[in-house]
């Protein structure tokens, strides 16, 4: 063998036999959410947050008018009339959701706000922009984030999903039967199987460790049986009519940014040191949806 040509082979199998060099450690979730540019964030509108106060600590809520605007502005409406001042938690489900409301026959003043609302289950898939995981899922053709909320999809139609931390409207037996002077928040697995046949109208940004703490209910679904049981409501405010000392700056990250597609892949592929199986995959309501004070 000429030396040329040994010494094209010994060199190729050197390198075959050499240690791969290492890969860069991936980037945590809290890098990539420290290294992702102010565009990619936004700003939580004062108008369609509420501010709710139990003993436990401050619950605020985004209001998601995108999807259920009727509802919204109900809500809205009875936060003006101060409709849930004094109202209580009345259930608390293991596993399921924490719901609140007033007794049906209260005669509590709702302002402008009214007690019954046609549904609004799901909405037009025209002109939604939504950022779609690749992942199957069981409930629906498309699932994904949209306006900062995670949605499903069958193609003409796209909806809010029964995520944890994710607000829905109490009705009865009749779709038309709910307001939003009844509401729930989902604190355990998802019950997907709720989507379309509830109005969800919006999610919780911060103070889930204090609902979801709530003591369960001893009666049927989670219901308490005694007024002793329930949690009074001290007070729920929409956050425009706060003053701007009371409110927090709060701003979520935009779910059509190159940052929350690095969040979804780094949920997708866990590279950290402790996981022996990467995944490869990720179930909708598994992803997180970031939510910070404005620095």
């Amino acid at each position: 063998m000429r030396r040329s040509a040994l010494f094209a082979a010994l060199l190729v199998a050197a390198c075959a036999t050499a240690p791969a060099a290492e890969s860069p450690p991936a980037p945590s979730l809290a890098e990539i959410l420290e290294m992702s540019p102010a565009g990619d964030w936004r700003a939580v509108d004062p108008e369609n947050t509420l501010y709710m106060e139990l003993p436990g600590g401050r619950v605020i809520i985004e209001l998601a008018p995108e999807y259920a605007p009727n509802h919204a502005a109900n809500i809205r409406a009875l936060a003006h009339a101060h409709y849930f001042d004094g109202a209580a938690i009345v259930r608390s489900q293991d596993n399921y959701v924490v719901q609140w409301g007033r007794d049906e026959g209260d005669a509590t003043s709702m302002g402008e706000g009214r007690p019954a609302l046609a549904p609004e289950f799901d909405r037009a898939r025209a002109g939604v922009q939504i950022t779609r995981l690749p992942d199957p899922d069981s409930y629906a053709r498309e699932t994904g984030f949209a306006s900062g909320f995670p949605v499903a999809g069958n193609g003409a139609r796209t909806w809010l999903t029964h995520c944890y931390g994710m607000i829905g409207a109490g009705r009865g037996d009749t779709a038309d039967s709910g307001s939003g002077a009844e509401l729930y928040v989902v604190i355990g697995q998802a019950p997907r199987h709720l989507d379309r046949n509830i109005t969800v109208v919006g999610r919780v940004l911060r103070g889930m460790e204090v609902l979801s703490v709530m003591p369960r209910g001893t009666g049927p679904l989670g219901f308490y049986e005694t007024p002793q049981e329930r949690t009074a409501i001290r007070s729920v405010r929409l956050g425009s009519d706060l003053p701007a000392s009371e409110r927090v700056n709060l701003e979520a990250l935009r779910t059509d940014s190159a940052t929350f597609n690095s969040v979804i892949e780094s949920r997708r592929f866990r590279r950290e040191s402790w996981f022996l199986d990467p995944v490869g995959h990720i179930n909708l309501c598994n992803v997180p949806l970031p939510v910070r004070v404005r620095p």
